[in-house]
């Protein structure tokens, strides 16, 4: 191979995973690079402008307006859910409600105690202090939380071994907004200590319908009726996918329509993309075809359906497989992943009268004990 064939075939390696990069963010909950100051833009600044949500929003007002009535902080507050949800803009419009600075901060960037001291040393009366992905914490840090949360001190320790001393530092009361994806995870003491805990659900396509139409008009996108259903009928039930493959379809409309979008764009431009109608992406599809087409319909062991469409097990049960099975085209049983009738269905194949999903849901502990997931 000349240097300049070598070159090319990389460059059209490196094309095709870029490709391959974007279409996979395109359906991912989570926010990257550039894509944060965009979200900014978009937030709801009030919980009156916040769409979708109806007993968290009632709940959550309840809390600040009785805070804001004794005038004091309000209590210590979690938000769980899966990431797009909104919890980092509920974290904001508390501060703003309560006219109060908020400060940022995430689980993994406070790695000693002495991090989360620092932190706190700063805080002032009232002010908001947000942990994304809490249960990240460190243990130690975890541990000085417990008496910064319920006393508004902290022991700052000064030296080691023996000679080592506690020096108590009083912090103004402030109210800590806990966001996390896994709440499971979060230990007993710190998740106690929150007085108002709310689990963020999946947005129904009317709601997204919605928060399509009010981000088209923040962004001066003309968008028809049609193409607001479209967009919001393949988000996964997800506002940061909604507005992502808003801002895509804004694109494919912008260059090779009338800047309009329209049912028929929408639909062209997702295709395009490769989301699918409900909001399947190459990977997902990939995942559901091999396990129906080559194994049968399972059961497969996650690590085997990893190696089969060239990804790794953690992309696999991390990103692809909790869509799949919130969408009821494949279940986790102890023998592996299996794919249901509806997953056959979407890719057009019969079911087969012997499959597998059949007989995978009466498995006995005894069996259970047998089969174990690769």
């Amino acid at each position: 191979m000349t240097e300049r064939s070598r070159r090319t075939t990389e460059a059209d390696y490196d094309a095709a995973e870029t490709d391959y990069v974007e279409s996979r963010a395109l359906v991912t909950a989570e926010a990257e690079g550039d894509e944060r100051a965009v979200e900014a833009a978009l937030r709801p600044r009030s919980l009156d402008e916040v769409i979708g949500q109806e007993r968290v929003r009632e709940q959550l007002s309840l809390v600040l307006e009785a805070a804001r009535g004794r005038n004091r902080a309000p209590d210590h507050v979690l938000l769980s859910g899966p990431p797009g949800l909104g919890k980092t803009t509920l974290a904001m419009i508390i501060a703003a409600e309560m006219s109060s600075p908020l400060r940022l901060t995430s689980g993994p960037a406070i790695t000693h105690a002495g991090d989360l001291a620092a932190i706190l040393s700063g805080m002032n009366d009232g002010d908001v202090l947000f942990v994304d992905e809490i249960h990240r914490m460190s243990r130690p840090a975890e541990e000085m939380l417990y008496m910064a949360m319920e006393d508004f001190r902290v022991d700052v320790v000064i030296g080691k071994g023996p000679g080592a001393t506690a020096i108590p530092l009083e912090i103004p009361p402030f109210t800590l907004v806990g966001a996390t994806t896994r709440a499971g995870l979060l230990p007993s003491p710190l998740r106690d200590r929150f007085g108002f805990t709310a689990h963020l659900e999946f947005y129904e396509p009317a709601d997204l319908d919605l928060i399509v139409r009010r981000s088209a008009g923040l962004l001066g996108v003309t968008l028809t009726d049609g193409g607001a259903g479209e967009i919001a009928s393949r988000s996964r039930g997800t506002p940061r996918i909604a507005n992502r493959l808003l801002r895509r379809v804004r694109d494919y409309a912008q260059v090779r329509a009338d800047g309009t979008v329209t049912l028929e764009i929408a639909h062209r431009a997702l295709d395009l993309y490769e989301v699918d109608q409900s909001g399947l992406d190459r990977l997902d599809r990939a995942v559901l075809d091999v396990l129906c087409r080559r194994f049968g319909g399972g059961p497969v062991g996650v690590s085997t359906l990893a190696v089969a469409v060239g990804e790794e097990r953690e992309t696999v049960e991390e990103v692809a497989e909790p869509f799949l099975v919130r969408s009821g085209l494949l279940a986790r049983t102890p023998r592996g992943r299996v794919a249901t009738p509806a997953a056959w269905q979407h890719l057009g194949l019969a079911v087969p009268s012997t499959a597998a999903f059949s007989g995978a849901q009466g498995v006995s502990a005894a069996e259970a004990d047998l089969f174990t997931d690769d």
